[in-house]
């Protein structure tokens, strides 16, 4: 039997970074939808969170699991269970791009805490300014908007 401990730091934005998620009760909703979701289809998050217009998760990929199928599966169904349950005042979508990057194990705590103070987080910096900081430090030229 394969042992596989490959953790993934994800991050996506609502579709032009619009604030959809715009209560803590509504977001914290969704999180938990993704948490059963991806259960169901054999995803493991550790860890999901976010803010008004975007949402970090934490997952440990399986063997057979790709970054693209782990994000179809999680983004394209709670975007499609947010607009049958009426959730946000307009149509709700997710930006196509994502960000993802592998975590040491050292540093998986350090990440879970980072993931879990969003909301104190973007009180202080927007997720806009987190995000164009970004870009210029790695010098990426093209996001959707």
């Amino acid at each position: 039997m394969s042992f596989i401990n490959v953790y993934i730091h994800f991050v996506w934005a609502t579709k032009y970074r619009y604030p959809f998620l715009d209560s803590k009760e509504l977001r914290m909703k969704v999180w938990q939808h993704m948490r059963e979701n991806a259960k169901r289809k054999g995803i493991f998050i550790d860890f999901v969170n976010g803010y008004s217009d975007h949402c970090h998760c934490l997952i440990s990929l399986g063997g057979d699991q790709t970054l693209n199928e782990v994000m179809q599966l999680i983004k394209g169904e709670s975007s499609f269970w947010i607009n049958k349950n009426k959730l946000t005042k307009k149509k709700f979508g997710w930006q196509n791009e994502y960000y993802a990057v592998s975590v040491s194990e050292s540093h998986i705590a350090r990440v879970r805490n980072y993931i879990k103070n969003q909301e104190e987080h973007h009180s202080k910096k927007s997720f806009k300014k987190e995000l164009d900081e970004f870009i210029r430090r790695y010098g990426f030229t093209k996001f959707e908007e």
